[in-house]
């Protein structure tokens, strides 16, 4: 997994075995740092803010980077899942999905929902993650949303 971005109790990074390529939009997983936690009702209500302010910035910057980049995205999808943990026989632990979604996807059609056949199924075969100049893309506009004014910690009442 290629890192784009942290926070005090969370990993933002490209998901390198991806749901979709990234020319059908990308995909990025944001995890918990504490794997001890398996989903939303165990957290704590800061630590709920946090992951809602950081999955809203990570779609916009995902959707803006990516038109950047020449890939058209016109909508976000978010998954919180975890799932699969269990046919590896390991406990789940809290992490969301966020997909660009592009109006020209080809492997992940537009306007369709995300498919999500098993691995083993070789759907998966060939999707490219998103590369290095996705990532930097990304990352700067990370920065860009995280300072508009909507997104400011104290609005969250979070601090750094």
């Amino acid at each position: 997994m290629a890192h784009i971005h942290e926070t005090k109790n969370f990993i933002v990074e490209s998901h390198e075995q991806p749901f979709l390529p990234r020319t059908d939009g990308g995909h990025i997983r944001i995890k918990i740092k504490d794997t001890s936690i398996e989903d939303r009702t165990q957290l704590e209500p800061q630590v709920a803010i946090e992951i809602m302010r950081l999955t809203m910035i990570v779609g916009e910057a995902l959707q803006v980077a990516m038109n950047n980049r020449g890939v058209p995205v016109i909508k976000i999808n978010y998954q919180d899942m975890g799932n699969w943990a269990y046919k590896q026989g390991k406990k789940p632990y809290l992490h969301y999905h966020v997909f660009g979604r592009a109006s020209n996807a080809v492997k992940q059609p537009w306007p369709e929902s995300m498919y999500l056949p098993d691995r083993d199924t070789g759907f998966y075969e060939g999707f490219e993650a998103l590369n290095e100049d996705d990532i930097k893309e990304i990352q700067k506009q990370i920065a860009v949303v995280e300072a508009k004014e909507k997104y400011q910690v104290e609005k969250w009442g979070l601090s750094n």
